[in-house]
């Protein structure tokens, strides 16, 4: 049973402090508040203690999970409707209709200076599977043990709707088919009639702005559009740490495609040699 949707259990959260809406600016939104549609809200439901493992390495963090108030309303209405109608195996239609986002916070950068932040747009393929076509998984593995290891500590901030980037994951699977027959990836996104990079990085900043505020941070990053849009929705004092990890000969062409998209790779970085 979908427990978040319950009206109950939802106000038993917000009593409890364990779950807040913010505003784009990272501003606790009273709930009594009614804010217009086309501003953006954010629910944040947590912290939860999270033990985690990667690679062998243990890690202790603080779990929140985020959501658009416009998707987990759109949750909510059809789950009032599958009660209505006796649909209950139906409901696990529901968890493909939100895309709902992570911030894991590890040490403590709520107290400390200059923390160290991730932005890391999810793959399936790459931080689950372990697919090597990509960089992902070891981007994630590096960066939690780079945060961990810090002494400013710092966040993850896990975008769960930036599959290939923006564009999901059947769409992915396609390009990488078009991939094999000679296009790069942007390219391949770009064949299909889609942007080369559609991702929307205001949610990230506005949970960056929420539990931080606009103060120094570093950024774990080698894309200037990232930087460009954290910087354009209020973060405007980050600055950057290159980011290169799980480099093969199975990802070379796609880094390559990357240095020409702009991010900031030098070939040594690529280089397996």
């Amino acid at each position: 049973m979908f427990t978040y949707l319950n009206p109950d259990i939802r106000q038993r959260l917000v009593e409890a402090g364990k779950l807040i809406r913010i505003g784009s600016d990272g501003i606790a939104i009273d709930e009594a508040t009614n804010k217009p549609e086309n501003e953006l809200v954010i629910n944040i439901l947590g912290p939860i203690p999270l033990p985690l493992k990667m690679e062998g390495q243990s890690y202790q963090a603080s779990w929140y999970a985020a959501v658009r108030s416009t998707e987990l309303e759109k949750v909510e209405e059809l789950a009032s409707t599958l009660r209505d109608s006796g649909g209950q195996n139906l409901f696990a239609t529901l968890a493909t209709s939100m895309a709902v986002n992570s911030v894991l916070l590890i040490g403590d950068p709520l107290n400390s200076e200059n923390p160290l932040i991730r932005v890391h747009s999810n793959c399936l393929t790459g931080d689950v599977f372990g697919s090597e076509r990509c960089e992902c998984g070891p981007q994630l593995e590096s960066a939690m043990a780079r945060i961990s290891q810090d002494p400013s500590g710092g966040m993850i901030v896990y975008m769960a709707g930036h599959e290939g980037r923006g564009i999901g994951l059947w769409a992915k699977a396609a390009t990488y088919l078009l991939q094999d027959a000679g296009e790069n990836t942007y390219q391949a996104n770009e064949s299909l009639g889609l942007p080369a990079d559609s991702r929307n990085f205001a949610d990230a900043a506005a949970l960056i702005l929420y539990f931080l505020g606009n103060r120094q941070i570093r950024l774990l990053t080698n894309n200037p559009k990232k930087i460009e849009d954290l910087s354009a929705a209020g973060l405007t004092q980050l600055t950057t740490e290159k980011h290169v990890a799980g480099v093969s000969q199975w990802n070379q062409r796609y880094l390559s495609a990357k240095q020409d998209w702009g991010h900031k790779i030098g070939d040594t970085d690529i280089s397996r040699d």
